[in-house]
């Protein structure tokens, strides 16, 4: 997968399963404030990520994320593992 089909997945989870206005969901939009996702729908979108992807997501490789950016930088690298 490459960075714009990782954006396109995160997109679709996050509008499918958040009701995130997509226009909304774009590189520098902050998870957490801008997307109003807390904590516990977090936990669901890794489990989700991890559907997606077939890939394990370890916890400690998200504790940085804050961004979309950092997101899907974040699953690229997993992917390329």
């Amino acid at each position: 997968m490459n960075s714009e089909q990782i954006l396109d997945m995160v997109k679709t989870i996050l509008v499918e399963e958040f009701e995130t206005e997509e226009a909304d969901i774009v590189p520098e939009a902050n998870i957490y404030e801008d997307l109003d996702i807390d904590s516990i729908d977090v936990v669901d979108l890794v489990v989700r990520l991890r559907t997606e992807t077939g890939k394990v997501i370890q916890p400690e490789n998200f504790k940085q994320v804050r961004t979309i950016k950092d997101l899907t930088d974040a699953l690229e690298d997993m992917m390329q593992k």
